[in-house]
């Protein structure tokens, strides 16, 4: 988290979230009260903080990694839109009445965390792709892996497994494969910065005997990607330009 997001969590008078990331942060929740809901319940969770907000108080939405990449910022923003709720932004006045004062605060998601444990596999241009298909079709979700594949884009996975959702990761491999060696480096960071982190590199042609589940995000190198060491980095193309070696 960064110091702004504890500065907020302790401000609050309400925090509302998902069981397992609220549970995260109760040395800083002791005495406030909660509104936590199960995966799957995220509308009701939403709509619960918003009412709360519009009943006067400072409520914390919470979110894993950064609330506006795959997760709750926009789903308020959209709650509070359908609602035709009038909201600014701190600093930018007062809004009308029955209104709410929004902040979204950045946090650090996986792919920030992740791959700075892996070195610096998003040097160049990336794609995140979240393999989810709850709210996505797969066959969309199957355009832009094709689409970020054949672009040469190292690819940041999200969401890549989960125990009924088995099967999409090694699809996202056949995808890649038909457009890198199977030699480029795949980074694999299961809950980084957290209990039970795991950092390994495999390659490509690998990935699908690699142990990934639901807390793991994975980065596929592009063309120009390289391991050395323990580490993966992307160049930008500076030894192109520049010599290095001296």
């Amino acid at each position: 988290m960064s110091m702004r997001c504890v500065d907020v969590i302790k401000g609050a008078d309400v925090i509302a979230g998902y069981t397992v990331y609220v549970d995260l942060i109760k040395d800083f929740i002791d005495g406030k009260e909660v509104i936590a809901t199960t995966m799957k319940k995220e509308v009701d969770r939403v709509k619960a903080a918003v009412e709360s907000a519009l009943a006067g108080n400072k409520v914390a939405l919470v979110s894993s990694g950064d609330p506006g990449i795959y997760a709750m910022a926009g789903l308020a923003l959209e709650i509070i839109k359908e609602k035709g709720v009038s909201a600014v932004r701190p600093g930018e006045g007062e809004p009308e009445d029955g209104g709410l004062t929004v902040e979204v605060v950045p946090g650090i998601p996986a792919l920030s965390s992740g791959g700075s444990l892996l070195g610096a596999p998003l040097t160049h241009d990336f794609a995140c792709i979240s393999l989810s298909d709850l709210l996505t079709p797969w066959e969309l979700i199957e355009k832009r892996l094709n689409a970020a594949a054949s672009a040469d884009f190292v690819m940041v996975i999200f969401n890549p497994k989960s125990k009924k959702r088995n099967w999409q990761l090694n699809k996202a491999q056949e995808i890649a494969l038909k457009h890198r060696s199977g030699d480029t480096p795949v980074g694999i960071v299961k809950s980084a910065m957290r209990d039970g982190q795991d950092v390994t590199i495999v390659p490509l042609k690998d990935l699908h005997e690699a142990d990934v589940d639901m807390l793991t995000t994975v980065f596929i190198g592009n063309s120009a990607s390289e391991g050395y060491l323990d580490f993966m980095f992307t160049p930008r193309g500076y030894g192109k330009k520049y010599d290095l070696k001296s």
